[in-house]
């Protein structure tokens, strides 16, 4: 999906990510993706993270067919909405301090975000999947394939008392890539 097609959401590390807030309920994350255009089917249980169960919601644009997904919301027991993944071909585009963090290629977003983190004194981190990341602002880009092409797909998280690290906060089928 080119960028003019796409809804423009911006990201407030570790807080909150277009409408959707860290910490949020199901029932409070579908009606702000709603007040959005964007729908969803029903949460799905993904297991226990600890002594917590997990659940994930997928949404797409309210016009797009059943099976697309848009952005996925990833919840954990009382702590609520945990980690946000952003589709590369169909999701919102993500800015940070009008840095593009979707749908680009893997290496020229690992050459800014690097240089923003350089610039602001913040570590750069090598992502489990060989990406730039940051553990400090919550953010953890994959590489997604696009036909013959990789793009970026944007996973962010925020770790807090049951997940000390961001690798620790993002679902394993987040982790596994989307080849």
């Amino acid at each position: 999906m080119a960028d003019s097609d796409r809804k423009l959401w911006d990201c407030a590390p570790l807080e909150r990510v277009g409408p959707l807030r860290f910490g949020m309920s199901v029932e409070e994350a579908t009606g702000a993706m709603l007040a959005c255009g964007f729908t969803s089917d029903p949460a799905s249980e993904l297991g226990k993270s600890g002594p917590f169960k997990q659940l994930r919601t997928r949404f797409r644009a309210v016009d797009a067919p059943f099976h697309r997904t848009d952005v996925v919301a990833y919840y954990v027991g009382p702590m609520g909405l945990t980690c946000i993944a952003v589709d590369a071909l169909t999701g919102p585009q993500v800015t940070l301090e009008g840095m593009r963090l979707v749908g680009r290629p893997p290496s020229e977003l690992s050459d800014e975000l690097a240089a923003y983190l350089e610039s602001t004194n913040r570590r750069v981190e090598i992502t489990p999947g060989g990406d730039i990341g940051s553990q400090e602002l919550g953010i953890m880009p994959c590489a997604q394939r696009a036909g013959d092409r990789l793009l970026t797909r944007l996973v962010l998280g925020r770790p807090n008392d049951w997940a000390n690290t961001m690798s620790d906060c993002i679902p394993a089928d987040e982790m596994l890539g989307r080849y």
